[in-house]
């Protein structure tokens, strides 16, 4: 059977530190249990997300990855803990403090998870240091969201650490975050259903019409929920390059730049996977469910399961080997232990 690594999933620490308290500013996010099976992600007094055990408990969540037949889970931060808009001391405190945690769950459980890591990117020298030492706790890459302040990921400011990624072979997983339009989808939880994807897409074309693509050419990023809206403008916006010479800055069209772009299955229908496998190959489509959260898909992998165009190699490629390859973790590493429960 084919191994199954559920590459978008969540965590946050029960014991995270009260920085809201500590630097009398309730913006930061502070978790307040209801009882020993959730609690409450409060932000500025209310509540941003109410969670259930499964978000900070390792041994929980391993009792859901048996049920569902996950062999392995990579752990990000919750992206409302980036925390980009506070001084970049304090935002450091937080991503070294859930950094350290992610590091040791994996430690803990080294057959059932993976780490990404998380930088306070309002700064780039200060990211640069956090990613190295992120390498150096063994986390496997570093989560970052889709602007940084209401800036765009084509900042200047952002290139060196982009650069410095591709040094250190440290993978990116661009997570939405501060979404675009905010005024304008509060109803209907439109934020997370058409926000978040909009958000993405903007994200990933910066990367590309900027030229940051370009300069870093052995960059690998992956885009949450399946990439959002961008696969679909993808064309249009090499329509733009084409039409619009007297603003390009790049020597090929966007889509030349995506040869390093991977993105998560959480798409819900077995046609949008066809269409990013028709868009982008099938080495470039990662499983992933979106663990523990509402709009997640239950179990994970379901929509690959259910597409029976897949052959059995293409199948056991997008449920688990791809996300090796994004995260450059050798094959022999995982599929040489044992999965065992904790």
């Amino acid at each position: 059977m084919a191994m199954r690594i559920d590459f978008h999933t969540h965590i946050y620490p029960e014991d995270l530190p009260d920085l809201a308290k500590k630097y009398g500013n309730d913006r930061w996010p502070i978790l307040e249990n209801k009882c020993s099976c959730g609690a409450d992600i409060m932000v500025s007094g209310k509540v941003f997300r109410a969670v259930d055990a499964q978000v900070w408990d390792a041994e929980k969540r391993i009792e859901d990855m048996d049920r569902e037949r996950v062999d392995m889970q990579v752990l990000s931060p919750v992206p409302v803990t980036f925390s980009y808009w506070a001084p970049v001391e304090q935002a450091l405190e937080l991503a070294v403090y859930q950094n350290d945690f992610i590091a040791q769950t994996v430690k803990q459980y080294p057959n059932r998870f993976i780490g990404l890591g998380t930088v306070p990117l309002q700064d780039a020298e200060v990211s640069v240091k956090e990613l190295i030492r992120c390498k150096e706790i063994g986390l496997a890459g570093i989560e970052i969201g889709t602007n940084v302040n209401g800036q765009n990921l084509d900042s200047d400011y952002l290139l060196p650490f982009f650069k410095v990624a591709e040094q250190y072979e440290m993978p990116l997983f661009v997570h939405p975050w501060e979404t675009m339009a905010k005024d304008r989808t509060p109803e209907h939880n439109f934020m997370y259903t058409i926000g978040m994807p909009s958000e993405t897409a903007l994200a990933a074309a910066s990367l590309l019409w900027s030229g940051v693509m370009e300069k870093c050419p052995n960059l690998k990023v992956c885009f949450a929920h399946g990439g959002g809206s961008f696969p679909y403008i993808l064309p249009r916006l090499d329509q733009g390059w084409k039409v619009w010479p007297d603003i390009r800055k790049t020597e090929h069209p966007p889509s030349y730049y995506t040869k390093n772009f991977y993105f998560d299955s959480l798409v819900y229908e077995p046609q949008n996977l066809q269409y990013l496998i028709d868009r982008f190959g099938v080495d470039k489509v990662i499983m992933g469910s979106d663990y523990p959260f509402l709009l997640r898909e239950i179990d994970p992998g379901k929509v690959i399961d259910e597409y029976g165009a897949l052959s059995d190699e293409d199948r056991a490629a997008i449920l688990g080997e791809n996300v090796l390859s994004f995260l450059n973790i050798e094959r022999s590493k995982i599929y040489g232990k044992s999965v065992e429960n904790a």
